[in-house]
């Protein structure tokens, strides 16, 4: 399988660091939305990352989809999202916070990077800032909960772990945010991030080139 994108996105890395999980291998085509925007597109017309080209050759495109692929992949006793219940919901639900707040933050960094400082409008600014704080927020008190050696949903780790870790880990990295805020989510992501399947698709954030 050849997987496109690169690991400072966090949606490219979660699914990095799922197939290092789940020991499949692949091969990884290092390529930025910016500089690498035609040859990313010939995969993805929508020139947008991550993109799985599996060994057929068929091409699966958004994080959620190829996950969803993994786990089927993998069969329900090493899927990584709990395939029933109470602990599958709530799986989701953490997913859905980080994901939507790394999202929040992408939008935060191009307006800033990307738009003259006269044209940025401080209050979409203060919204976008605002949602991605609440998403944190809710996050760290989810990670305040874990007791022991146990993980955000269950004894193992899961999706949900895989996924907080890489957002916060680019959101954290991307906005620079002070390391006294969030304690509770920062010290789970640290625990996540001392994992050789984390450390071996780590690449620190580097706002991209846009090119039209």
């Amino acid at each position: 399988m050849m997987l496109i994108g690169m690991f400072d996105s966090p949606f490219v890395r979660r699914v990095a660091v799922t197939l290092k999980i789940l020991e499949i291998p692949f091969e990884h085509k290092n390529w930025s939305v910016g500089r690498d925007q035609m040859l990313i597109r010939k995969y993805n017309p929508l020139g947008r990352v991550p993109a799985l080209v599996l060994d057929d050759n068929e091409i699966l495109m958004e994080s959620s989809a190829i996950l969803d692929y993994i786990d089927d992949r993998v069969g329900r006793d090493r899927a990584l999202l709990p395939v029933h219940g109470a602990p599958r919901r709530r799986a989701q639900q953490l997913m859905s916070l980080a994901t939507g707040a790394a999202d929040k933050a992408v939008q935060i960094i191009y307006e800033g990077f990307f738009r003259p400082a006269e044209k940025r409008h401080e209050p979409w600014l203060k919204r976008l800032s605002e949602q991605m704080e609440g998403a944190l927020v809710v996050l760290d008190h989810a990670c305040a909960q874990i007791e022991g050696d146990d993980w955000l949903v269950d004894e193992g780790i899961t999706q949900a772990d895989v996924t907080v870790a890489c957002c916060f880990t680019y959101i954290s990295e991307a906005l620079k945010l002070p390391p006294g805020v969030y304690p509770n989510l920062r010290r789970h992501v640290i625990r996540c991030e001392k994992l050789p399947a984390f450390k071996s698709v780590y690449a620190p954030f580097d706002m991209p080139e846009i090119k039209t």
